[in-house]
């Protein structure tokens, strides 16, 4: 890795890189690297991993777990996800020893007000996507000056060209698995014998919540399946700048 040349923060006396040093340094590190970069320039207290606890999220979250169990770890529950997935968050916790998972709900309040009948994913899925997963986050975050997650390049559509680093407005957001391929992926699933998402075996690339997310078929992107017939690509969490 290059030298990561450090700024003074301008809110405290604090010193942390820029999102652009810390790429320029991380471009071809391992994962494992990105995640102890990023915990070293914040520190546990101030770092969360976002996991939905989909197919591929047991890979990130075991080389976090071999870097530090304890970092936090937030898992947004929609309300509206398959029961496999709560029982996989379960699964992973145990077999990985994770210290500290958060399960974040939306406001009960938004849910009342906006989405009474439970029928907004249909008519608004972006309004829906909104209550349910892009505040709560953003509640959540509040406490932290950056955040893992587990986006690719090999994804596709928005993810194509992330980098490693991106400033996310008020923290650091990194991207330890931008530059892991599918077999890299696999590889890590093997060597390590992680349990598998329950509905990957049926036909389910990527999991999200229950309504809007449906079978891939052989030879589609693997998110085809999500918001299927929508021009719809991502829930807003990746696509929103956090305060």
């Amino acid at each position: 890795m290059n030298a990561i040349a450090p700024r003074v923060s301008s809110t405290s006396a604090s010193v942390l890189p820029s999102a652009e040093e810390l790429d320029r340094a991380l471009r071809d590190a391992s994962p494992a690297e990105v995640i102890s970069v990023a915990l070293k320039a914040v520190g546990r207290e101030k770092l969360a991993l976002v996991s939905s606890f989909g197919t591929e999220s047991a890979t990130l979250l075991k080389v976090m777990a071999d870097v530090d169990p304890a970092i936090p770890v937030i898992f947004l529950d929609t309300g509206w996800l398959f029961e496999e997935t709560l029982a996989y968050r379960d699964t992973l916790i145990s077999t990985l020893g994770l210290k500290d998972v958060r399960s974040i709900k939306p406001a009960e309040e938004t849910l009342s007000r906006d989405d009474p009948d439970r029928d907004l994913w249909f008519s608004d899925p972006d309004a829906c996507c909104r209550i349910r997963k892009v505040e709560p986050l953003a509640r959540a975050l509040k406490p932290f000056s950056a955040w893992l997650n587990g986006r690719k390049r090999f994804q596709g559509n928005t993810r194509a060209d992330i980098p490693v680093v991106e400033d996310d407005g008020v923290r650091l957001k990194f991207n330890p698995f931008a530059n892991v391929s599918r077999e890299e992926l696999e590889a890590i699933f093997v060597r390590a014998k992680l349990p598998r998402h329950p509905l990957a075996a049926s036909g389910f690339r990527s999991v999200g919540c229950m309504p809007c997310t449906s079978r891939t078929a052989e030879g589609e992107d693997e998110r085809a399946g999500r918001w299927r017939g929508r021009a719809k690509t991502e829930c807003g969490i990746h696509t929103t700048k956090t305060s």
